[in-house]
């Protein structure tokens, strides 16, 4: 008896579930690529219509909840099972879909099985620990991050059904009411059966695909550190930051006044139908002896220069219209849940050149930056919505509303924000790459490196409000334009014209720059030699600790932490100045996927962000027991107890992996009632 039990326990091991790979299509009437999926399954109209699955790579089986049939038991068991893996491309979206449903269907997705608030906070979501996602897969191999692009550069015999978007236009989103359509405001499967029957089948062809890109890739695997860090992004994307409602909601409006109030202005002083036109304004101006051919913001400040009466007012007048952020305001209310906050704001890996992050729906990463000496008392104006105080007391109310728009993200009542950054992570993993050890040591005494790169390139002290003091300025957008390879175009780029320098200054800061750090020169050099040479050779190759690697028609770039840069198909090419060059397959300037350019600097710029995402990330990991509630390129924000220290997070913050022996890292820190620039 006792070994038959053993066989049968050892049989029922060889049969039990490990993978499930899963698509599914859903019906809602909230936009979800406005929205978000958190806000588009918390609505009371969401459905899930059909279930894609496959077991262990078995066959496709298609659920059609739509029309009363029930996934199986076993497969909703697997679904909070964490040992079970779940596949998905974009798996975010299945996931939150389906813990929604499975609340619905009164299923516990508390894998503590209590009623702690916290306990219940974090069982709204399916635990991330048990999801994979394919689309994440992709992007670390360099690929699209589309199903539809992934299996087009793969050449995968299981393709997309094209006519996928028009069936999801018919049955996944409300349609209009027509009389035809009888005034229905959706599209169900009796409606149209063969639409239906194809849509079934579209749903199966998406887990093929999906399940046909993990056969493709499954000689490279992502490292389990990396899955890692895409479920603890998942955590904080679940988690979300709270909005302060009120005032975005009346920021909205008081936006909308200060419009119409310029607007008016604007129709008295030009007399024109519509100021906020671009060819009208163009024409009016024109008119009145200024010839434009544009009204971007650095062209309006540039003809603000030698501007008279009533040009001058007109264009300032415009400036202020120009201004207007309000649309971050907008967002936030299309993104917030029912309890307030804003949730999947973060794409794990959504740079796939660097597997840095990329911002979604708010835009936390480009947020305008605030400073206001009375920024409280402002923000209070805005929250009461008190129009008429703000346009007594500020020149541009566009101007105090787009310095508001950070102090719109919230702690939880009776927490607070404790906000750190990296200081100068970029210099600092550049000049530890490149062995510039002169900027170590400033690194290494807290020193200013804009103050130390002047006074290196000038050979006199430099001090930040002191002796040449004003070659500071200098130094600075020399750091900020040249570490990449960088020369006159790049120092234009970054506005150097506009800070005060001359045409005449901006070569010999150049040459200056890169005499005064000739280890990195040399670096974007060695970068660029063993690229070409593990490209031509098909040999691995070293410079430094970056090692570079040629397989299977991919260049591997592997990082000190171990992970990989990857670029697709590289080939020698020849570039416009006829010397030689790299190219590779991957998404451009135009989104579309195209064969692009690169060199030394290039990939040492790809290299630097690379290291830097990954400093960023074992931060994360190390404070992964806080409340981690958003990141901006090197910056944490943790939303915590009134009591917590700060000093505390940012020592945290700034400790080195072991895989950066020697790199000197530092963060800073404070905290805040609402999120802003200190």
């Amino acid at each position: 008896m006792v070994a038959a039990g053993l066989y049968a326990s050892s049989f029922f091991e060889v049969k039990r579930m490990k993978t499930i790979s899963i698509d599914i299509e859903t019906f809602s009437d909230i936009n979800l690529a406005k929205c978000g999926v958190y806000k588009y399954a918390e609505s009371p109209a969401f459905e899930i219509l059909l279930f894609g699955y496959s077991v262990d790579g078995g066959e496709v089986q298609v659920v059609d909840l739509a029309q009363g049939e029930g996934i199986p038991d076993d497969i909703l068991d697997a679904l909070t099972d964490e040992s079970v893996t779940k596949w998905a491309f974009n798996a975010s979206f299945e996931r939150v879909c389906l813990s929604r449903y499975l609340r619905e269907w009164g299923r516990s997705l508390n894998p503590f099985h209590d009623h702690h608030p916290l306990s219940q906070d974090c069982a709204r979501f399916l635990n991330p620990a048990g999801w994979k996602c394919s689309m994440v897969w992709s992007a670390y191999m360099g690929l699209p991050l589309s199903l539809e692009g992934v299996g087009a550069v793969l050449k995968l015999d299981s393709q997309k059904i094209k006519e996928g978007k028009d069936l999801i236009r018919y049955f996944c989103v409300p349609c209009k009411e027509t009389k035809s359509n009888g005034g229905r405001t959706r599209n169900l499967p009796q409606h149209a059966l063969d639409k239906w029957t194809l849509f079934k089948s579209y749903n199966k062809r998406d887990v093929e695909v999906e399940m046909a890109i993990q056969e493709r890739l499954k000689k490279y695997p992502v490292p389990e550190p990396i899955w890692d860090e895409y479920h603890l992004d998942q955590e904080i994307n679940d988690r979300g930051i709270a909005i302060d409602r009120t005032l975005a909601k009346n920021a909205i409006v008081i936006d909308a006044r200060s419009r119409d109030s310029l607007m008016a202005v604007l129709k008295e002083k030009t007399g024109l139908e519509n100021p906020n036109s671009v060819i009208q304004m163009i024409g009016w101006l024109e008119q009145h002896g200024m010839k434009t051919d544009s009204l971007g913001k650095k062209q309006v400040e540039k003809l603000l220069k030698t501007a008279e009466e009533p040009l001058r007012s007109v264009l300032l007048l415009r400036q202020k219209l120009a201004k207007s952020s309000v649309r971050k305001y907008q967002a936030m209310g299309m993104t917030a849940c029912e309890d307030g906050r804003a949730r999947g704001m973060f794409q794990f890996y959504g740079a796939n050149r660097t597997g840095r992050f990329a911002g979604r729906h708010i835009q936390l990463q480009n947020l305008p930056q605030n400073h206001l000496p009375d920024l409280s008392e402002a923000r209070e104006l805005v929250r009461q919505g008190n129009y008429e105080a703000m346009e007594l007391l500020y020149d541009s109310i566009p101007d105090v509303l787009s310095q508001l728009i950070r102090t719109a993200f919230v702690p939880r009542q009776g927490l607070k924000f404790a906000v750190a950054d990296f200081s100068a992570i970029e210099a600092r993993v550049l000049s530890w790459l490149a062995g510039e050890t002169w900027r170590s040591d400033v690194f290494a005494r807290n020193g200013d490196i804009y103050c130390a790169s002047a006074s290196s390139m000038f050979g006199v002290p430099v001090e930040k409000h002191g002796v040449n003091g004003h070659l500071r300025q200098k130094g600075k957008i020399a750091e900020l334009a040249l570490g990449y390879g960088g020369s006159v175009g790049a120092l234009k780029a970054m506005g150097a014209l506009d800070m005060g320098l001359t045409e005449n200054e901006l070569y010999p800061l150049v040459r200056s720059w890169r005499s005064a750090n000739p280890h990195i020169v040399d670096f974007w050099w060695q970068v660029d030699a063993a690229v070409k040479t593990a490209i031509k050779e098909r040999i691995p190759m070293r410079a430094g600790c970056i090692r570079f690697l040629y397989q299977s028609g991919m260049l591997f770039i592997q990082l000190p932490s171990g992970r990989r840069l990857s670029y697709v198909k590289p080939r020698m090419g020849e570039n416009r100045f006829g010397g030689e060059s790299v190219t590779y397959e991957g998404i451009g300037a135009t989104k579309k996927w195209e064969r692009l350019e690169s060199y030394g600097p290039k990939f040492v710029e790809n290299i630097v962000q690379g290291i830097s995402r990954d400093i960023l990330c074992y931060a994360m990991q190390t404070l992964r027991c806080c409340a981690i509630v958003g990141h901006v390129h090197d910056e944490l924000i943790i939303e915590c107890s009134k009591d917590t220290s700060v000093d505390a997070i940012c020592e945290q913050m700034g400790r080195t992996p072991s895989w950066a022996e020697g790199l000197l890292l530092r963060a800073d820190g404070y905290e805040c009632e609402f999120y802003k620039k200190d």
